[in-house]
């Protein structure tokens, strides 16, 4: 060979050599780089696996008894795999009728051509219950069986029909405190939230926390489903008979009264438990869709925490407390009633229209006198004592109770813009101050519950990861000493039972007061509409309930006397019995048996 020849044949040996070591070194390189890793880790995403997300079962709510009262089902989404699909009209026929679709409706879904990017599955209804699928896949498999895989188009067949299941929400007592659990909006299953009450206000707990996580593509690589923790569970203090039987006492008040619409709220004064809270218009829950029917006009969802108004005398009980507690009456101051009180600019009348006489604080109670409580308020107590024990009772702030959708009606005082010294002449009996039933229900169960004011509640307990948590009440203030709560209490004992109330429960000792408030019908209040109200508690030396009751325009009659009262009465009634309460005699003949 060439010496020529042999010198290329070498250099290009050497280039060749070189070019395959600086190729295997760069390859090294390469495979240990950062930059390696991360597309090798973005390959092994984008073709070995899938982001799946999955969303964990929302929580039961259940009542403090264990009942449940919302929870989950399985239903079924139907649909058809359009490549598969041999004979629509046989899937049309059979499906007829299923949540209500017709055949044109079924047929126009399943008749749809496969397209192997846009078209490959349609849905043909959601939400079918188990009961169907069982019909559907009988009626599936005796078809196959007489034409496999839907060969014959001549011969019925459901081949491509398919079903996957998935939760629902479902509230076993329809209507049941609809106003108390809102309702989760089930029918939208990517973005289902919770609305209204306890579904809103805990909706994050039930909800739990989704899922994200990495599932391989080949199924032969798939070892298990990944186990995702369920939402919190609820109990709540409300007692579902007694839900039950305040929502029909109070249907059947709003019917014989011929009133606009009522709100009925009982609660434990002690602890601040809510057992039941009734309002109308209520809603099927499994049927959440129809709210914007039912609710009409801007009407809240639920008037107990979200409606204000103008209470009237029932209001009274916060200005004789906050008179007691200052010290600036006591049992033994009167004042002349004339049946008139004149400041401010202002003429003050009796609801009677009619003077009084000479008349004790216990006798300005009992008769309801409108301007013996403005006197109180006005020369008594003055402007800054009578705001701030208003303050104090909560007026013109929320509770807090935990139910989604609380508001509240700010309390003008002293300094405002809009405040004007006649207000602290009818703020004293409750007209120009508005409130919510659960604000004003807080406020009064002080005077029940010995001046401790005890944060309005629904929830009694999580149950979560197989452990119950229990909850604890809490005070939000002390309004007024113990001493003026009982002698509050007393006072309103003894006017019920002078006067023969309609209210009073026999064999048992309630303290109440009703309320007729005037409602303003542009700019002047009008005689004929009102809103009639009574907050009641028992037993009176030791409460167990309390009640409060609204009653919005009702014809029957506009006193809060007549059509409040008697509500109270009837649900007390039936209270002391699911309560399992004894009669005072009882009680007392008890006591003198254990001396």
């Amino acid at each position: 060979m060439k010496k020529g020849t042999f010198s290329r044949l070498t250099l290009i040996g050497i280039v060749l050599t070189s070019s395959s070591t600086l190729i295997i070194l760069q390859m090294l390189h390469i495979q240990n780089s950062t930059k390696h890793q991360e597309l090798s880790q973005w390959a092994d995403e984008e073709y070995s696996y899938a982001i799946e997300n999955y969303t964990p079962e929302r929580g039961n709510i259940y009542d403090r008894w264990g009942r449940l009262l919302a929870g989950n089902e399985d239903v079924y989404e139907a649909g058809v795999m359009l490549e598969y699909v041999t004979n629509p009209e046989t899937i049309a026929q059979t499906m007829e009728g299923v949540n209500g679709l017709t055949y044109d409706q079924i047929y126009d879904v399943v008749k749809q051509k496969y397209d192997e990017e846009n078209s490959i599955y349609a849905v043909i209804t959601d939400f079918l219950p188990s009961g169907v699928i069982d019909v559907l896949s009988d009626v599936k498999q005796t078809y196959e069986t007489e034409n496999p895989y839907g060969k014959d188009k001549e011969k019925p067949s459901l081949r491509g029909l398919i079903w996957s299941s998935h939760l629902k929400r479902t509230y076993p007592e329809n209507s049941l405190a609809s106003n108390i659990l809102g309702f989760y909006s089930f029918r939208d299953r990517r973005e289902g939230l919770g609305y209204y009450g306890v579904e809103e206000y805990y909706n994050d707990l039930l909800a739990g926390n989704p899922m994200e996580t990495f599932m391989p593509r080949n199924p032969y690589m798939l070892e298990s489903l990944p186990e995702v923790p369920a939402g919190a569970s609820l109990v709540l203090t409300i007692d579902r008979e007694i839900q039950a039987m305040v929502e029909k006492k109070l249907d059947e008040a709003i019917k014989e009264d011929e009133a606009v619409s009522g709100t009925v709220i009982v609660l434990d004064p002690r602890n601040g438990e809510i057992l039941a809270m009734a309002t109308q218009p209520r809603i099927n829950l499994n049927q959440y869709w129809k709210y914007e029917d039912e609710f009409k006009d801007r009407v809240p969802y639920n008037r107990a925490i979200s409606e204000t108004y103008e209470p009237g005398s029932v209001f009274k009980v916060l200005t004789m407390s906050a008179a007691y507690d200052a010290g600036v009456v006591d049992d033994e101051t009167t004042f002349p009633d004339t049946g008139r009180y004149e400041e401010h600019g202002a003429v003050i009348l009796n609801w009677d229209r009619k003077g009084h006489g000479e008349q004790t604080m216990q006798g300005c109670m009992q008769k309801s006198l409108n301007v013996c409580l403005a006197w109180v308020a006005d020369k008594k107590l003055g402007e800054d004592k009578f705001y701030e024990y208003m303050q104090a009772f909560g007026i013109g702030r929320r509770t807090s109770v935990d139910l989604g959708g609380e508001e509240t009606w700010p309390l003008s005082v002293p300094g405002d813009a809009d405040w004007y010294p006649v207000q602290l002449l009818t703020n004293s009996f409750g007209q120009g101050v508005a409130v919510t039933p659960i604000q004003l229900a807080t406020a009064i169960s002080a005077v029940a519950n010995d001046g401790k004011m005890m944060k309005p509640h629904v929830l009694k307990a999580i149950i979560q990861d197989g452990k119950q948590y229990n909850t604890t009440p809490q005070v939000l203030g002390v309004p007024i000493k113990a001493e003026t709560a009982r002698t509050v209490t007393a006072m309103l004992v003894k006017s019920l039972e002078n006067e023969s109330s309609l209210a009073l429960v026999p064999g048992y000792s309630i303290a109440g007061k009703t309320g007729t408030a005037e409602i303003p019908v542009e700019g002047e209040y009008s005689i004929d509409l009102t809103n009639a109200s009574f907050a009641g508690w028992g037993p009176a030396d030791d409460p167990q309930f309390l009640v409060y009751v609204w009653l919005e325009k009702p014809k029957k009659s506009p006193w809060g006397s007549v059509v409040a009262a008697p509500l109270f009465s009837d649900i007390a009634k039936e209270l002391v019995v699911y309560l399992d309460i004894p009669p005072e005699d009882a009680q007392q003949n008890l006591v003198a048996k254990e001396g």
